[in-house]
């Protein structure tokens, strides 16, 4: 009877491996549809540059992560701020698959900023900034939360990384876009907007489904291990996305007269960033409400940081990741549902007081202020070294040809 109990408990371990396994898949397969998102809400004449730099992402962080993020981000942890051991060999702290599905959620945060930063930087800068993320910005925040750090001691709640993942992503892309600069003919003299029109909806298009199909691997396989809940998760997940979808298409067509593909398909990508964090604790109409509330965030997110703020965001990274990575975050003080599978306290709105509201500020603004400090240095050191932005020559012809030495469509024709 022993050994028939010991071979079910390895077989049901072994299932819960082969889930992180194939959710780490599929997070993985999300840096195509970044590339895919960001390749076509740009211009064909930057392809290639953005193709190389959601590749690199990949390539370098895991070997920095691997090498030195892990560890300082599960390693045993110094005053809860950082992790001491399991640098350059992890698997003295942990398994190899945990180790490759934490890996995949590091690449996510560094490859947000790609899109920010499209069609004026320098190549060489990108690596250096991809570099130092993977190494100590995103694992010292990952340290404080998922690696038991002092924020999770507190109680703070991220599920799935609305904050810790989108967020970090989000505030470094918002320090590097504003160091950088808007491109060349994107604002008047007058500092009214111009429209620069992506070379191809149809591609952005693809890489928002896939990022849909990436993130039931990101939400649902946070749970580390297969469990009913992951029906939940999923479900959460989903409609959150549709409705945010749905609201951002409905805003632009009352503001703008028509249903804009573009706004609305960041709705969707708005709405999963939002559910992310609270996407186990919170009910199917909590998650509606968030997805609701997040496609209205992308719409007016991205006017004010064009109108008010002037800021030039290609690809909406900023309103997609940064403002709904907060809103989130903050939405599962307000719709944790009481004795959730997440184990955080209830919300404000199901009897919960502000408690968990409070700690879920504190660790938004905690994350902020080392995320912006920390990217606003980098980006600052990168300009007045080896410099940040190619020169006006490079990025009216393109980066593909001047960073590359080659075209992504040498068959075609394309305008811009």
């Amino acid at each position: 009877m022993e050994n028939v109990t010991d071979t079910v408990a390895a077989l049901a371990a072994n299932v819960d491996i082969f889930w992180v396994l194939l959710a780490g898949f599929l997070v993985f397969f999300m840096q195509a549809g970044f590339a895919m998102v960001e390749t076509g809400f740009t211009r064909s004449k930057n392809a290639g540059n953005i193709i190389m730099k959601n590749t690199m992402d990949f390539c370098v962080g895991s070997v920095l992560f691997l090498l030195v993020g892990f560890g300082l981000m599960y390693g045993e942890k110094k005053f809860g701020l950082f992790g001491t051991t399991g640098f350059l060999d992890p698997t003295t702290i942990d398994k190899g698959y945990s180790i490759f599905f934490q890996t995949v959620f590091c690449a996510t945060a560094a490859t947000i900023v790609s899109g920010a930063m499209a069609e004026r930087t320098k190549f060489v800068s990108y690596l250096i900034y991809s570099a130092v993320i993977s190494l100590i910005i995103y694992p010292i925040v990952g340290a404080w939360t998922w690696g038991g750090g002092w924020l999770a001691e507190l109680g703070f709640h991220d599920f799935a990384g609305s904050t810790i993942v989108h967020s970090v992503g989000g505030w470094c892309a918002l320090a590097g876009t504003v160091i950088l600069g808007p491109r060349i003919g994107k604002f008047n003299k007058d500092k009214s907007p111009n429209a620069i029109p992506g070379h191809s909806i149809t591609l952005g298009a693809l890489g928002v489904f896939i990022l849909w199909f990436g993130w039931f691997g990101f939400n649902p396989g946070s749970t580390l291990a297969l469990v009913p809940e992951i029906g939940d998760i999923a479900m959460t997940t989903n409609l959150a996305a549709a409705a945010g979808g749905i609201s951002a298409m409905f805003l632009s067509w009352i503001r703008f007269k028509k249903p804009d593909v573009g706004l609305t398909l960041n709705g969707v990508l708005g709405g999963l960033v939002a559910i992310t964090a609270g996407c186990a604790v919170v009910s199917n109409t909590g998650a509606l409400i968030i997805g609701l509330i997040a496609g209205i965030i992308v719409v007016y997110g991205v006017t004010i940081l064009e109108r008010v703020f002037r800021v030039d965001d290609p690809v909406g990274a900023v309103p997609v990741h940064l403002m709904n990575g907060v809103f989130g975050t903050l939405a599962v003080g307000l719709f944790a549902l009481p004795d959730n599978f997440g184990g955080c306290g209830a919300g404000l709105f199901y009897g919960g007081g502000l408690a968990q509201l409070g700690v879920q500020a504190l660790g938004v603004a905690a994350v902020a202020a080392w995320t912006l400090v920390m990217g606003t240095i980098l980006f600052t050191v990168i300009k007045k070294t080896v410099g940040l932005r190619v020169s006006e020559k490079e990025e009216v012809a393109g980066l593909d040809i001047h960073e590359h030495g080659s075209e992504s469509y040498p068959d075609f024709m394309l305008r811009g």
